[in-house]
């Protein structure tokens, strides 16, 4: 996935990107201004989140909305799934400019793309928040379990995310039990929090990290986990970083302090620059799970709940999280390039072969 500076040109930036699709939705009644990009929809409908962030800049939010768009095309490709990739941002504070009618005339914005949009919970959105938009359109997931949906996925993304630092832990050692190793958790929101206790059940030594540090000391105590500051997490000699949180983390100033044999968080676009960090990374021999590869949980959730499979049967395709680690690993390996690049040729031979089948109609 090529890289591009947010001062580029809207232009500049859908050509290299690829998309197939940006709308820009303006309501002055609510107050709503956001972005839905729709980047690729070979598989299927584009499935992505919708993000509300107060951004500095429209050309910050418009900068995020076609890379995890983007991202959403890869990840759903890996993961086997029949979804195209998509995703939303909603510019504001969400904690004081989210309203009913605002989320609502945003419904209806996703309602006239006709489906071939469909959201779901992400940074600044919730359960309740989804089932506002379904108000006004069916194309939305991750809805509360009460009304028919399957409720809050961060259980299942820290499953995917637990499954693919066992397939690295595998790779490096042979075996893939967290016992006596250790980890350190950053960021400790929903997907952090299940993802320390899925790491505590199996005897790993966990160092948990955030701004919010009356959070981390909660979420410490109750797991039996360290907290610690998040200025001193690039100090500690771990065996595997886990960024769970904002992305960009991975960059050429952390990469040089970096004492763990293993990157692998649920924070998307980890890598500030995928080429030249993904390089450095292989250079320093740090082993990286591609975000997109291994925090596909949620995503898994949201097409269960599209397609109506059971529990069971999304919890299997979540544990499926590791084989597909492992062949992009292995990949990286026999090719010798980074884990990033062996991930996006799978993701993208797998778009190419359905295209191809798809051209043949």
């Amino acid at each position: 996935m090529p890289t591009l500076d947010p001062e580029d040109s809207i232009f500049s930036q859908l050509e290299a990107y690829g998309h197939k699709k940006i709308v820009f939705c303006s309501d002055p009644e609510t107050g709503l201004k956001a972005i839905i990009a729709i980047h690729d929809t070979t598989l299927g409908p584009a499935l992505g989140g919708t993000r509300m962030w107060a951004y500095k800049t429209e050309k910050d939010a418009l900068y995020d909305v076609l890379r995890l768009s983007k991202s959403m095309t890869y990840k759903s490709a890996i993961a086997g799934l029949n979804l195209g990739g998509g995703k939303a941002v909603i510019i504001g504070d969400s904690r004081k400019d989210k309203t009913e009618a605002l989320l609502r005339k945003f419904g209806r914005f996703i309602k006239n793309l006709n489906g071939e949009f469909i959201t779901a919970e992400d940074v600044g959105t919730n359960p309740k928040d989804m089932e506002y938009i379904r108000m006004e359109t069916q194309h939305v997931t991750g809805v509360p379990e009460s009304i028919g949906g399957s409720g809050d996925p961060s259980p299942i993304t820290a499953l995917g995310v637990f499954m693919g630092i066992k397939a690295c832990v595998k790779e490096l050692y042979g075996n893939d039990s967290l016992t006596g190793r250790s980890i350190i958790v950053q960021g400790i929101g929903h997907v952090g929090e299940n993802l320390v206790k899925l790491l505590r059940d199996e005897n790993a030594k966990v160092y948990a990290s955030d701004i919010n540090e009356e959070r981390v000391g909660q979420v410490a105590k109750k797991y039996g986990a360290e907290a610690v500051s998040n200025n001193s997490i690039f100090d500690i000699d771990a065996d595997i970083y886990s960024p769970c949180a904002l992305g960009a983390t991975i960059n050429s100033q952390t990469i040089s302090k970096l004492k763990c044999a293993i990157i692998a968080g649920s924070a998307n676009n980890q890598l500030q620059d995928e080429i030249i960090h993904g390089k450095m990374l292989l250079e320093k021999g740090i082993l990286f799970a591609p975000d997109y590869v291994i925090n596909a949980g949620g995503i898994i959730n949201c097409y269960s709940e599209l397609m109506g499979f059971s529990k069971k049967r999304t919890m299997q395709l979540t544990e499926n999280i590791y084989e597909a680690t492992r062949n992009v690993l292995k990949l990286s390996a026999a090719e010798s390039i980074s884990t990033i690049e062996a991930a996006n040729k799978i993701a993208e031979k797998r778009i190419a072969d359905i295209k191809k089948v798809k051209s043949t109609y």
